[in-house]
């Protein structure tokens, strides 16, 4: 992230206020600014900061649980401690309790983001801002809290389509927490380009190397594929210019949070052929993505496990907020549920038969040769995603929607298919749904 508001010793100030709290977990949470909150949501300095903390506060909170927790949940990970909590979410089905620290991070951390973005979405329309300083800071609010809630839907059968100060949220099912997400996306796309995004947004406000166009559209795609929208999904995923990166970028002072919590913590390893027996011999995302070696995590498990690399074996490596290829899968689904079959052919080829790549992630495979029917083709497209999309947090959402064996089932692919609510949750706010059985 940009450092330039640390010069000032006010917004230096309001950062760390907008940061303290990460691990908030009620629906009725504090306004991280409260201490200074008139001159915060009141100033063009402090909507400013809180924009850029905003970010700041994703990248090196959300995006750990939304990768790391869905991960092993999905057998993507395996846990490389002896920590209860870590040996809870391995184990999976009951095993996973409501006291699970982990399951309150999951929950929390994306509430923190919406409670963020909403603020700016009120505040930055009554600040004096440029109009392009304006519009990019509201589109890039819209773009988190719809990414937050987007997760929160994935995770959890249920979830509030806001905050309440009450801390009495009413909760709605998951199709219409991805509609919500859906129509923030769709406020954003046009607001930036009507009134594209200013220099001074671009080069002093938003995360380097983040691209606010593309990534909204890119969410925009994902959202309705999992909403069952593939028309829509289809449309969104062609607007996405393929050779465009998106990131969030790290530092010294804001870590990378997956390389902090394998290799300085070592809690977590891949497992074995990217956690799954799908991995076809020569992908070269298997060599992007792990070191192979002979090595098993801790008892109980004995997971064979490999040595992480990609974009996670360093302090300050960027992680995509999206990539690239899975533009073209969200295609090839869309087809498959349309009943476009030979369509989604070239879509999932594109991703098989690709050698360079922006981000590098490249498989180097033989064209598709299986048979072209929709329980095939949506076989092929889970392979790709487990590669393509390895670490993303993906998995767990993919194995549901595309019908691989849940936890009841013979070899299962997954230990859980719905996350329980955290007991901070339930004990704060009545309107808490009964959680799911497994």
């Amino acid at each position: 992230m940009k450092r330039f508001f640390y010069k000032n010793k006010f917004t230096h100030t309001a950062m760390s206020l907008l940061l303290l709290g990460l691990a908030a977990c009620s629906l009725d949470v504090t306004n991280p600014n409260s201490a200074s909150e008139d001159q915060v949501l009141t100033t063009r300095e402090g909507v400013i900061a809180l924009a850029v903390g905003m970010q700041q506060n994703y990248a090196t909170g959300v995006v750990e649980v939304t990768i790391l927790t869905p991960g092993v949940t999905a057998g993507e990970i395996a846990i490389n401690s002896t920590f209860a909590n870590l040996l809870e979410l391995q184990s999976g089905g009951n095993q996973l309790t409501t006291s699970n620290g982990n399951v309150l991070a999951l929950w929390a951390r994306p509430i923190r983001v919406i409670s963020m973005a909403n603020d700016l979405i009120t505040s930055a329309p009554n600040v004096p801002l440029d109009a392009g300083t304006r519009s990019g800071i509201i589109a890039l609010a819209y773009l988190y809290k719809a990414m937050s809630l987007g997760f929160l839907a994935q995770a959890f059968e249920q979830a509030p389509l806001d905050l309440a100060k009450d801390g009495k949220a009413l909760f709605r099912p998951r199709a219409e927490v991805l509609a919500e997400a859906i129509r923030l996306l769709d406020f954003a796309a046009p607001l930036l380009a009507a009134t594209p995004a200013s220099s001074e947004f671009t080069t002093l406000i938003l995360a380097k190397n983040f691209d606010l166009a593309n990534t909204i559209n890119a969410f925009r795609a994902r959202y309705n594929l999992l909403a069952g929208n593939y028309a829509a999904a289809f449309a969104a995923a062609g607007l996405v210019n393929l050779a465009s990166k998106s990131n969030f970028t790290y530092d010294d002072r804001n870590p990378n949070p997956i390389y902090q919590a394998v290799f300085i913590n070592r809690n977590y390893a891949p497992r074995d052929n990217l956690g799954t027996s799908l991995t076809e011999a020569n992908d070269g995302r298997v060599a992007f993505f792990v070191t192979r070696v002979d090595k098993i995590n801790p008892p109980p498990s004995n997971l064979p496990i490999d040595d992480l690399k990609g974009f996670f074996d360093a302090n300050t490596k960027a992680i995509p907020v999206y990539l690239p290829g899975e533009m073209n899968l969200i295609k090839a689904e869309a087809l498959v549920r349309q009943a476009r079959l030979a369509e989604a052919v070239v879509e999932i080829d594109a991703v098989r038969t690709k050698t360079t790549d922006p981000f590098g992630v490249a498989a180097a495979l033989p064209a598709y040769s299986g048979a072209v029917t929709e329980a095939a083709l949506r076989e092929e497209i889970f392979r790709q995603r487990s590669a393509e999309l390895y670490m993303t947090g993906m998995r767990l959402e993919d194995s549901r929607r595309l019908g691989r064996p849940g936890p009841l089932e013979v070899n299962p692919e997954r230990n859980r298919n719905f996350y329980p609510y955290p007991d901070q949750e339930r004990f704060n706010n009545p309107n808490t749904p009964p959680d799911p059985a497994i």
